[in-house]
């Protein structure tokens, strides 16, 4: 079995996360020099890790989605064309992939599995058995007059996502096996519409057997993280293999040459298991003698791709990587959306910032150094953080405004 030290492994996640120079990793360069060259730039990002996960709240001045784009293709990427890159004619679906993501058009039949599976709805059971008036209703409304937004459905309000308009939750069961698509979404509401006036037919009649699919879908998290523990590669797509069919599977994987085991030498001799793609190992090898520089600091969304496995970064990085949307005020430590700095190689702050649109201002609330030995801040983090806080600010065309606490 190969074996790959943290540092190596921490470069190469990097780099095929897109955080150092684009072409060493095949990632695209960033281009926003028009909005033809910039959604075309968007859209090799989402390609290389096969989703961009959705996330509603805006409270920064930009959605997850728009962040993450931003850190790879840099301030002049409008993170408002973010907002609009699912519409008729681009090549990108909506389904469940991480989580709600936007996915490449090329993708559909992946998914075909997962329809099927979703025909029970993975919360809500069989919804559209339970209701059959109402999906049927719904279908028929949305053939007859076209596509139906989601604010439009009729049915009493609701005051959470689980306490949905019975309507809109038959819409998303409908959504998730496949009789509906989402067809746009503006200011980031859904449009539903009958899936073959959505995905084309090219896309829908050729779905990919089960087990193809989980093998491209592997090899496409492998691509996006580098090293990574089988448990990280199911969690990429949330896929529902018990430890003795993943395990199967990926030496199946192995067997055709398509990935190699390589195990992660954390220390005392000790060393967790994982996998990586044949080519990669000469590429981490590259990497040792790359010096990233560090006073170029980059926000980084609190659903980046680098950082939704939480051990994976605690392993890699030794950050505690937490997320304290969900946590009461008084109980959050670095809070409400806390966006991790990278410099360099190393996630060297946290920042939780406020967008205040009509003063034209990105409120920083609160800034935490990361300083595990108790030292002093280096000067190289602080001119980190001040160019990502620029650099995002510059984005948004916002001027930064002084901490409101920091440490």
């Amino acid at each position: 079995m190969e074996t790959i030290d943290i540092p190596a492994a921490r470069r190469l996640a990097l780099c095929c996360a897109g955080l150092l120079k684009p072409d060493w990793a095949g990632f695209p360069r960033p281009d926003a020099t028009s909005e033809v060259a910039a959604r075309q730039a968007a859209h090799a990002v989402i390609g290389r890790f096969g989703y961009l996960q959705l996330d509603t709240v805006s409270i920064a001045g930009a959605r997850s989605h728009a962040i993450v784009l931003l850190s790879r293709l840099g301030p002049d990427f409008d993170p408002m064309l973010a907002e609009e890159l699912l519409q008729p004619g681009q090549p990108l679906f909506e389904y469940w992939g991480h989580e709600v993501c936007w996915i490449p058009l090329e993708m559909y039949p992946l998914f075909d599995f997962r329809r099927k599976e979703f025909r029970h709805h993975p919360w809500w059971g069989d919804l559209v058995g339970e209701h059959p008036r109402v999906a049927a209703d719904l279908l028929r409304r949305i053939r007859d007059d076209g596509p139906l937004r989601s604010v439009d459905m009729e049915g009493r309000g609701s005051r959470g996502w689980w306490d949905l308009k019975l309507a809109k939750r038959v819409a998303t069961a409908l959504w998730s096996s496949g009789k509906l698509a989402i067809r746009e979404r503006r200011r980031f509401q859904r449009t539903y519409d009958l899936t073959e006036r959505v995905i084309d037919e090219a896309w829908r009649s050729r779905p990919v057997p089960k087990r193809e699919a989980l093998e491209r879908l592997l090899q496409l998290a492998l691509q996006g993280h580098g090293w990574a523990t089988a448990g990280t590669l199911a969690r990429t797509w949330r896929l529902s293999l018990g430890p003795a069919e993943r395990n199967a599977l990926l030496r199946d994987m192995e067997e055709k040459g398509l990935i190699a085991p390589c195990a992660l030498a954390v220390g005392g001799g000790k060393r967790t298991p994982g996998w990586i793609l044949p080519h990669h190992l000469k590429l981490a090898e590259r990497l040792r003698r790359v010096r990233p520089r560090r006073e170029q600091g980059t926000l980084l969304s609190p659903f980046d791709p680098l950082l939704w496995d939480r051990g994976r970064v605690a392993e890699l990085f030794g950050f505690d990587q937490v997320l304290e949307i969900f946590k009461p005020a008084a109980r959050r430590r670095y809070g409400y959306y806390c966006m991790p700095v990278l410099a360099g190689e190393r996630l060297v702050a946290r920042v939780d910032l406020k967008a205040e649109r009509k003063q034209g201002i990105l409120r920083t609330l609160a800034l935490h150094f990361e300083d595990p030995m108790g030292k002093a801040v280096r000067r190289e983090d602080r001119a980190a953080v001040g160019h990502a806080l620029s650099r995002y600010g510059t984005a948004l065309r916002l001027s930064a405004a002084p901490e409101a606490g920091r440490r």
